[in-house]
């Protein structure tokens, strides 16, 4: 979802780096990427390792929520280029889509309810709902089973190397929309698709597709 479907990435990074400079701390964005695409649960024990203390950590978590744009639930971003369009072209076809986002569920709702998208997505399934984030590939075998679909039949884009893992570790194919860096050479060469854009996807449907 997050640096995909939302233009959020680039604002969260930068958000963090600024709050921790303001408090006096350390952080760096290339220590920071490291962290994208990640579930809670994984990313708060790398990050308090990098802030030097989980009280560090939460201080310049609240920083960086100041200096997010917000709404009454909590941040509040853009919809990335072609987004809308490929959603309206899967929905167009038949396809069921769901999510599979590290982030958890309630903000996961908040996030595309704001921008009016949740309407296109049959489920949603949070890096809250799985012991082990991405990279392991539960989020990914939990949503395709929401759908009712085997991994092998479904298309995940993902932005991030570590969720594009994830989704190959599943037995999906994956189209890598990079966000904020692009995939190392052993994901992009396993991917199904490396594209600048979701609208690039849009004209691929009908042959990923060719059953519905």
């Amino acid at each position: 979802m997050d640096g995909l479907l939302i233009d959020s990435e680039r604002a969260i990074s930068e958000a963090w780096i600024a709050g921790a400079k303001a408090l006096g701390f350390k952080l760096e964005m290339s220590d920071f990427l490291g962290v994208v695409g990640r579930a809670a649960q994984q990313s708060v024990p790398m990050l308090i390792e990098m802030l030097g203390s989980e009280e560090a950590m939460r201080a310049t978590a609240a920083k960086a929520r100041e200096l997010l744009p917000r709404s009454a639930g909590g941040p509040v971003f853009p919809l990335k280029p072609g987004a809308l369009m490929l959603l309206e072209a899967l929905r167009h076809a038949g396809i069921p889509c769901a999510v599979a986002s590290s982030s958890d569920v309630d903000e996961i709702r908040h996030r595309l309810g704001h921008v009016d998208v949740l309407k296109y997505f049959r489920c949603i399934t949070g890096g809250n709902e799985v012991a082990h984030g991405k990279p392991d590939p539960a989020i990914y075998l939990l949503a395709a089973s929401r759908l009712g679909v085997a991994p092998a039949e479904c298309i995940a884009f993902e932005d991030s190397e570590n969720g594009a893992r994830a989704a190959q570790a599943a037995g999906i194919r994956v189209v890598i929309v990079p966000d904020l860096k692009h995939p190392p050479e052993d994901v992009a060469a396993r991917a199904h698709g490396v594209m600048g854009s979701l609208a690039e996807a849009i004209a691929h449907v009908p042959h990923w597709f060719p059953t519905l």
